[in-house]
Parts: structure tokens; C-alpha cells; sequence
């Protein structure tokens, strides 16, 4: 079976536990998530959730239907097929003195980067885009001797009209069921 990337977005009740829930599934299906991003969406009380994670298509579909099973969630999509924004967002901590500092600046602005901090001995770049990009300008400044760097991990949407998630018309699964909600 060949295995490939896979973008899920999943729309989950902003509760304590459901990323931990989430993640286990991954966990015990023996798969390691590339990259998880979780996000406040235009719902209240909802969050949007977006994972990475590399493996065979039907593997993959059998854990977005076991994360559609937990209770919190009210969708979840494989939007890897789908014609999609992706981007990420990366802090890099380059070290830097008054002698290449002008030449962390061009790459910089090559890359539409920004620089959010100088400090005498390194700056912060500012980098977002897809994962090639935020690659390529991590591998540019590497020579000049990188201090830390921290990256968010992949969201991605879909391009157009309607997406993958609904727009809530229902109560979510927890309250449907009869589960208490507490907030």
C-alpha cells in the first residue's frame, strides 16, 4: 500500500480532552502525526482542528471515521484531494552581528519574510507560507547559525464556496445525545 500525506480538518466542541481523545486514535493505530494545528473557528465554542499525517488512504479513512465517532466532534474531512490553501507559520532565531546582518535582511525580503526582533547578536525571522518555503528559507540562513526555531504546523481550507465543514444547524453531538454540557 502506498502511503501519502493527508490533510484531515476536523470541527470539535472547544472542550478540554478532545485534542488528547483525538490524538490517541492516531497514537493507537501506530501513526505519527506530521503536524496538528487547533484554532478558535467562526463558531463559538467550536474549534478547527488540522492534522498531517502520512499513511495509506484506507488506513487513514478508518481513523477519520473512528475521530468523527468522539463525541466532541461534529465533522471531520480527508481534504487531501481537494484543491486547498495550505500554510504555516515559522519563528527563526538566526545569529547575527553588524557584518551579515544586511545579508539576513535580503533573504529575508527575497522570501517576503518579515524580521519581528533584532537583538545585537541575532534576529527573528517571520516566515509564512507552505512547507517548501518556510524549507528553503531555514536552509538559506542555516550558514549563518540558527539559535531556535518554532514552527506551527500546517492549516489548510479549501478554496471557493462551501467547504468540507458545515456551518452549524444542528446541536453538536454531546448535547443531541443527552450528555450534560458544562461550561
Amino acid at each position: 500500500m502506498a502511503t501519502t500525506k493527508h490533510i484531515l480538518v476536523a470541527l470539535v466542541e472547544d472542550k478540554p480532552g478532545v485534542l488528547n481523545r483525538m490524538a490517541s486514535l492516531f497514537r493507537r493505530r501506530g501513526f505519527n502525526i506530521d503536524s496538528i494545528a487547533v484554532g478558535h473557528s467562526e463558531m463559538p465554542n467550536m474549534s478547527r482542528m488540522t492534522f498531517v499525517v502520512n499513511g495509506p488512504a484506507t488506513v487513514v479513512e478508518q481513523v477519520r471515521k473512528q475521530l468523527d465517532k468522539v463525541v466532541e466532534t461534529v465533522k471531520v474531512s480527508d481534504i487531501t484531494g481537494d484543491n486547498v490553501i495550505t500554510r504555516e507559520l515559522a519563528f527563526i532565531k538566526v545569529k547575527a552581528n553588524s557584518a551579515n546582518r544586511s545579508e539576513i535582511i535580503q533573504i529575508v525580503d527575497i522570501f517576503r519574510a518579515n524580521i519581528v526582533d533584532v537583538a545585537p547578536d541575532s534576529v527573528i525571522i517571520e516566515a509564512t507560507g507552505d512547507e517548501d518555503k518556510i524549507n528553503s528559507l531555514f536552509n538559506l540562513v542555516r550558514g549563518f547559525g540558527i539559535k531556535e526555531i518554532s514552527r506551527t504546523g500546517r492549516i489548510a481550507m479549501t478554496r471557493g464556496g462551501s467547504g468540507p465543514l458545515p456551518v452549524m444547524k444542528k446541536p453538536p453531538k454531546s448535547q443531541a445525545k443527552g450528555k450534560k454540557v458544562t461550561k
